[in-house]
């Protein structure tokens, strides 16, 4: 059994350990034909790089993709595509405290009880450095989907709250926190800054918006969007919860004060995409690295400036493998 591998018609496997000597990723069901830019792909990768934001790790990794195969002259093949980033600033004796040590949250117990082994360095699998794969994953998957647009903000950093659900309105203009309240930047830098001397870490909440998205998305029963977008959001390692439309203010409402409005219910009904404009939120748990390891490492207070990309390319991948599955169903239906 093995639960690396993502998707159906769109499907991708993540491969590597933090402290190895690479992270990688093979994707399949990339149609022929798409244009590649490395160019591009690279700067999907530094929004999630550490080390560019103030306030959080002083780490740096370059990031760099490396394309070993589906890519020819700038377009894909239609065969698997397979693409490597090179572990290069790693710094394993910062770990030698956790060889022992287990974090409460973290996967270093429940990963040594399944296997009888377990690497300690940086978490192994369960590294938040994994995720760098999936942000690959979101690139190729919008090449497929290029006419939905999805975005991610910080809806909440710890005390910092933006909207309450549902925003109808908000301006794209980001700081680059992507966190709407632009004026707040400093004093949320300021913030990030004392839990990092203090070894204290916070969570938060992520803001998805999908707009553009056709009606029809989705394969009930099991397969619906929602439970999809749920799986892949939960798969992000400190993502805790996830909801979408009213989410959990339902279980408070009545029937008659949410029945005459769909955008209550996020874009999807029974699964499918309505073609309206889809809202979801994920609730992220505060990094388990805290106290003086987390002051003597190089660890982040808080992971909701870094995670936006990869909440994204988790949206992006579910959207994909959905189109391709519903462009197949409408293929065949019209034969």
């Amino acid at each position: 059994m093995s639960g690396n591998t993502f998707g159906k018609l769109f499907s991708f496997t993540t491969f590597g350990e933090s402290h190895g000597p690479s992270l990688g990723i093979v994707l399949d069901g990339v149609p022929a034909g798409l244009e590649f830019s490395l160019t591009d792909l690279q700067k999907e990768l530094d929004r999630r790089a550490p080390g560019r934001i103030e306030g959080t790790t002083s780490r740096i990794e370059p990031d760099h993709a490396e394309i070993l195969s589906g890519i020819f002259n700038n377009k894909t093949l239609g065969t698997p595509i397979a693409v490597i980033v090179k572990n290069l600033n790693q710094r394993s004796e910062d770990y030698e405290s956790f060889k022992d040590e287990f974090r409460p949250g973290h996967a270093d117990r429940t990963t040594l009880l399944k296997y009888g082994i377990r690497d300690h360095r940086g978490g192994g699998r369960s590294s938040g450095r994994e995720t760098l794969s999936r942000v690959i994953a979101g690139y190729f998957a919008g090449l497929i989907i290029p006419q939905i647009k999805v975005f991610a903000f910080i809806n909440q950093l710890g005390p910092y709250k933006a909207f309450n659900k549902n925003p109808k309105e908000f301006s794209l203009n980001l700081d680059p926190f992507s966190f709407p309240f632009g004026e707040k930047k400093e004093e949320v830098i300021g913030f990030l800054k004392d839990l990092k001397q203090k070894g204290e870490s916070v969570g938060g909440k992520i803001s998805i918006i999908i707009e553009n998205c056709p009606p029809g998305l989705g394969e009930p029963v099991f397969d619906k969007l929602k439970s999809d977008f749920a799986k892949g959001f939960l798969s992000i390692g400190s993502c805790v919860s996830f909801s979408y439309g009213l989410g959990e203010e339902l279980a408070d409402s009545f029937g008659t004060e949410v029945s005459e409005n769909f955008s209550n219910f996020g874009g999807m009904e029974g699964g499918i995409s309505s073609g309206e404009r889809i809202f979801m939120e994920c609730a992220f748990k505060p990094p388990s690295t805290v106290g003086d390891k987390a002051k003597a490492g190089r660890h982040d207070p808080c992971i909701l400036p870094r995670v936006i990309p990869v909440v994204e390319s988790m949206a992006k991948v579910v959207l994909a493998d959905h189109f391709l599955r519903q462009r197949a169903y409408a293929n065949k239906n019209s034969i």
